[in-house]
Parts: C-alpha cells; sequence; structure tokens
C-alpha cells in the first residue's frame, strides 16, 4: 500500500506524546500562511484539541495506576496530638470518685480513734467515734496531654484484590494509549480530508472563474455583432442573462473556499477570531493527486482487524473485565494487615509536662466475610454480565470496522471511475465549446449551441474536480479504518488477531 507522503514523518511519532504544543499564531503578520500537507499534519498533532485530551487522558490513567499501586506498598504515618482541659473538669471527676482522679494514687486515710463515752446506770460504755479526716485536697492538677505517634501499615493478603486492581489500571491505562492513537488517525484523516477540500474549492472558483471568462467572452462578441447589425438583440440578452446565471456559482465557489479554509484552522486548533472578513489564513501548497491503491479488499478486512486501534481498545476492555471478575471474587477470602509504630507521650503519672513516656506497638489483624448477604456473589454476577457486554460490543465493532473498510473500498472504486469518465468527459466538452464557436462564427450555428457547450463544460470539470476530491476522501478514510501508515511500537501482545501479511 502506497501512503502519501506525510505519513513517514507521523510514524516515529509514538502516540505524539513528545511533540510539543505549537503556540497560537496570529494570521497576516506576513500575509497567509504557506502551508503543505505535511506541515499541517504536525501541526494538527499539536495543537488539536482531541489529540490534546487525549494526553491528558493518558496522564489521568497514570495517576490512577499510582494510586492503586499505592495499596500494595507500605502506609506510614505521622501523627501529633496535643490536648488540654479545663481543670475543672479534672476536679469534678475527682470529687465524683473520691478525690482521686484517674491514674493517681490515693491518699492514705489514717484510721479513726474511738473514745469510750460514760453512760448512766454502770452500763458498759459505748464508743464514740471521733470525726473522719477529710481527704488530702488537689492542689495542682495534671490538664496537658500531648502524644506523637508514628505507625506503618501493610497489607499481607487481600485475596488477589490489590494485585486485580493494579492490573486493571494498568490495561486501563494501555486502553488510553490505543485511543489515542486512534484520534491520531482520526484526526490524520480529518486533516487530509479538509485540506483537499480547500484545493478543491480552490479549482472550482478556477472553474467557476473560466466559465464566467467564456460567457463575457461571449456577451462580447454578441455586442459586437449587435452593433454591425449582424445578429438581434435577442442574442444579447441571451448572452447577459447566460453571464447573469454564472455569477452566484462564483461566488459560491469563493465563499466555499473561505469556510473550507476556516474549517481546517479549527482542526489544526488556530485562532481566527482576528481574522479580518473575507481573508483567508492559508495558501495552501499541493495537488488533488490519485494515489493508487494496490491493496486487496481481502487483506484490508484483515488489517483492520488487526491494526484497527479502536479494536486493539475493545480488546482491552474485555481483558479488563476479566480482571474485574478476580477483583470481585477477592470478596470470597480473608484479609489480612498489619501495623507497627512508635509512640511519645507525656507521662499520665507525673505533673510534669516534660516528663515523657515512649514505647513501641505491633499488632495484626485479620477480616473474613464469612457471610455477607450474597454482596460479593452479586458483584461477581455483574462483573461476569459487563464481560459478556464487552465480547457483544467488540463483536458489533468488528463487523463496524469492516462495514467502514467495505465503504471506503467502494467509495474508491466509484471515485475512481468518475475520475476516469470525467476526464474523458471534460475533453469532448472543451472541444464541443471549440466548435460550438467556430460554427458560431462560420454562420452555421447558433448561440444556444455555445452556451449550452459552455454550461456542460463547467458540468464536466466540476463533477471531475469532486471525483478527484471524493478519491483523497475515501482513500483518508480507507487508511484511517484500516490503520496502514502508522506504526507503533507494541507494548501489548493481542492474542485476538492473526497476523496478515504486511503490504
Amino acid at each position: 500500500m502506497k501512503c502519501s507522503r506525510l505519513l513517514p514523518v507521523t510514524i516515529f511519532l509514538t502516540a505524539a506524546l513528545l511533540l510539543a504544543r505549537e503556540p497560537l499564531q496570529p494570521f497576516l503578520e506576513h500575509g497567509p500562511k504557506v502551508l503543505t500537507l505535511d506541515e499541517a499534519v504536525q501541526i494538527a498533532l499539536c495543537q488539536n484539541p482531541l489529540i490534546l485530551n487525549a494526553k491528558q487522558e493518558i496522564e489521568r490513567t497514570r495517576g490512577q495506576v499510582i494510586e492503586v499501586r499505592a495499596q500494595a506498598l507500605p502506609n506510614v504515618t505521622l501523627t501529633a496530638i496535643y490536648q488540654q482541659q479545663d481543670p475543672g473538669l479534672i476536679q469534678g471527676q475527682s470529687a465524683q470518685f473520691g478525690g482521686q482522679r484517674a491514674g493517681t494514687a490515693p491518699t492514705p486515710t489514717p484510721p479513726a480513734a474511738v473514745t469510750p463515752t460514760p453512760t448512766p446506770g454502770g452500763a458498759t460504755p459505748t464508743p464514740t467515734p471521733k470525726p473522719i479526716a477529710s481527704p488530702t485536697p488537689i492542689t495542682s492538677i495534671q490538664n496537658k496531654t500531648w502524644q506523637i505517634n508514628v505507625q506503618a501499615n501493610q497489607v499481607l493478603y487481600s485475596g488477589g484484590a490489590v494485585q486485580s486492581a493494579l492490573r486493571m489500571a494498568k490495561l486501563t491505562q494501555d486502553s488510553t494509549y490505543f485511543k489515542l492513537r486512534d484520534d491520531i488517525n482520526t484526526v490524520i484523516a480529518t486533516v487530509r480530508t479538509q485540506f483537499y477540500q480547500v484545493l478543491t474549492n480552490r479549482a472550482l472558483i478556477g472553474v467557476q472563474e473560466e466559465s464566467v471568462a467564456l460567457l463575457s467572452s461571449q456577451l462580447n462578441d454578441q455586442q459586437s455583432r449587435y452593433k454591425a447589425g449582424t445578429v438581434p438583440r435577442f442574442n444579447v440578452l441571451q448572452a447577459q442573462v447566460a453571464l447573469a446565471n454564472a455569477l452566484p456559482n462564483l461566488i459560491t465557489a469563493r465563499n466555499n473556499y473561505h469556510l473550507a479554509q476556516l474549517q481546517l484552522a479549527k482542526t489544526l486548533g488556530y485562532e481566527t477570531r482576528t481574522l479580518p472578513a473575507q481573508a483567508e489564513p492559508f495558501n495552501l501548497i499541493g495537488e488533488l493527486n490519485i494515489p493508487p491503491v494496490s491493496l486487496d479488499l481481502a487483506c484490508a478486512l484483515q488489517t483492520a482487524r488487526e491494526r484497527n486501534p479502536s479494536l486493539k481498545a475493545q480488546r482491552q476492555e474485555i481483558l479488563l473485565e476479566v480482571e474485574d471478575i478476580l477483583l470481585q471474587k477477592a470478596g470470597y477470602k480473608p484479609t489480612l494487615t498489619a501495623n507497627l509504630g512508635y509512640t511519645v507521650e507525656n507521662n499520665r503519672l507525673s505533673r510534669s509536662l516534660a516528663d515523657a513516656v515512649s514505647g513501641y506497638f505491633f499488632g495484626i489483624q485479620g477480616n473474613w466475610a464469612i457471610f455477607d448477604g450474597g454482596e460479593t456473589y452479586g458483584k461477581v454476577k455483574q462483573a461476569r454480565a459487563r464481560l459478556e457486554q464487552a465480547k457483544i460490543n467488540y463483536e458489533d465493532t468488528v463487523r463496524q470496522v469492516d462495514l467502514q473498510v467495505q465503504q471506503a473500498w467502494a467509495n474508491l472504486l466509484q471515485a475512481k471511475e468518475t475520475i476516469a469518465s470525467g476526464r474523458a468527459t471534460v475533453e469532448q466538452a472543451t472541444e464541443a465549446v471549440r466548435l460550438a464557436r467556430e460554427r458560431l462564427g462560420a454562420g452555421v450555428g447558433t448561440q444556444l449551441d455555445v452556451l449550452n457547450a459552455t454550461v456542460q463544460l463547467t458540468q464536466a470539470e466540476t463533477t471531475e474536480l469532486q471525483a478527484r476530491n471524493s478519491y483523497n476522501a475515501a482513500l483518508a478514510e480507507f487508511e484511517r479504518v484500516t490503520a496502514i501508515c502508522t506504526r507503533y511500537e507494541e507494548t501489548f501482545k493481542d492474542p485476538l488477531t492473526v497476523r496478515c501479511a504486511n503490504p
């Protein structure tokens, strides 16, 4: 398959990640920007919003991989606490618990002394107890506490959940690379289509100008003949009407050319707000050539299945759903975590805030959901259904890609046949105009013959140019779907494809 000259420039650009964004340049500083197709593609790879968003999506998935990987690594935290209470709160607690405060040894109370009390009648005296001494009041209460804690947590076993989540994150990141490749192919095809549309519209302006020039010449000829008295005024009026009918087509062709340039500028990421009205942003350098296609349809279909980035992304989705099933099945298994740390805090039994104690701690915690009400079963069932959906969507996408290849192939054949027919028609129409003018000059033809021949020539040239544009647009779509003109270093071995011979 022969690819256009621009593609070798982009082959070595792995997902365009190394391209720096070109700053938006104002137009008409030195006139319209001279631009070739290669340059247009390179600018689009740097500035097109679709590609820029795809690159940011890759950065986002990189962050996801880092986030998930953190679950498999130790988690170390440092915490510091300082707390101060109103002494009245602690005094109230001390009074409630007999003058004692938590963590403080009670004040010893001496035994009460007993003194006998005489009774009348010589009865045995009954001892009368003396008042019990009150507890020693607390004059200084430690109402401040502080603590510094360093702790490390590590997942020892998670039933494979962490490993599956990490593989899913990496598969998601690979999928974004394939989506970026698909966006690159789409942007290249769009730029090529719009570039050739601008060239076509410019050529159509030339066709309409040529038609207007022929009709103007015919009008001048009929006016001269009318002044000489050889033709009636009807011939002059007929020539004027024909010229007037041709002018709107020329105006439309010029407007289409201008709009096509603005559309291309948007695709390339240029700011056109400061562009003066009807000013052309570009001066495109190129021709409406007809590059040959040497790839047969059968191999094109197989090549598209193998190389199309959107299919690669869909296959990644299938692998991702497989990992999701493993992730959900981890709910049936136990989890085991360990923690280790070191603590420094003030001595609660001391009234000095600087008096500190320290020590380490270590622990292991296990958790196993013996019965979760069927939650894990439901999650696994959902994951299996999503896997089947991913397979169905993949098969549907394969058929869609096949259809796109077949449509592009059919459009190529149609455009190629139309071009061949158009070339012969243009030659015949040109000869018809020449003969009609000669016949009119010899007096054996009519003015209507000349006008009809001129209109037919314009139609033939327009049809041939549009067929050339259709061919190049179909070729751009064909190469986008089959991805035959972009090469990347593969890091993912695709198990679902059978390699087709390289074109």
